[in-house]
């Protein structure tokens, strides 16, 4: 079984939740307490052994790319003036050269359609999909747990959270097929369902773990 090394983040939305902020700066950029959302999902992946970053971007993210490019003056004047902790601070979004690869989604056809947009950059490995709007914290991170399950049984791996009753009818509800306790075989999901028509109290959220066109295999 191939390692998962790659990861997807579909990056190029609007942000019109997040309005006006992100009518300048691209939501994951925007902080969330003292670093950028882009970065929460770029250490949950690293943790999880991904090497290969590959963004699908739009028009108007300029700004997120310019994160990751090594700001030479930046460094230069921190650490002229001794500021090691700042310096400290920055080398999270250091990233080697060539481990992150753009691609442009033309137009705003949906998150299955940005993902199409990377296959070329995929080719036929496993890869992981993450939404860094969606931040999700834990001992061990959610991907890293994903990939573990990957290794386990294969196939391809949503993650899930549990709903209250009046939540369902916002989510993608998981319907399930066996249970575990750990791992959930899906046989379908139901898209905002009424609460008293949803299959479970299961919703996918963004992380996504994809076998190889070869694998047939499927599991929650």
């Amino acid at each position: 079984m191939q390692t998962v090394r790659k990861a997807v983040f579909p990056v190029a939305g609007l942000g019109t939740r997040f309005l006006p902020a992100t009518k300048a700066v691209p939501k994951e950029v925007l902080p969330l307490v003292d670093k950028p959302l882009i970065q929460y999902a770029i250490d949950e992946a690293r943790e999880a052994g991904i090497t290969e970053f590959i963004f699908v971007t739009a028009k108007g993210k300029s700004a997120l790319e310019d994160y990751f490019d090594y700001a030479s003056e930046l460094v230069r004047a921190l650490g002229e003036k001794k500021k090691f902790d700042l310096l400290d601070a920055i080398k999270p979004a250091d990233m080697p050269s060539g481990a992150i690869s753009y691609i442009r989604q033309q137009e705003a056809l949906g998150l299955g359609h940005a993902v199409w947009c990377a296959r070329h950059l995929v080719g036929d490995e496993p890869f992981a999909v993450i939404l860094p709007d969606d931040v999700i914290a834990g001992k061990v991170s959610c991907l890293r747990q994903m990939v573990d399950a990957y290794e386990e049984v294969g196939g391809n791996i949503v993650a899930a959270m549990e709903l209250r009753p009046e939540q369902v009818s916002s989510y993608g509800v998981i319907n399930p097929a066996s249970d575990d306790g750990k791992l959930i075989e899906m046989k379908g999901m139901v898209e905002k369902p009424k609460a008293e028509d949803a299959p479970s109290n299961l919703a996918v959220i963004g992380r996504s773990s994809s076998a190889p066109a070869s694998c047939r295999t499927s599991a929650g």
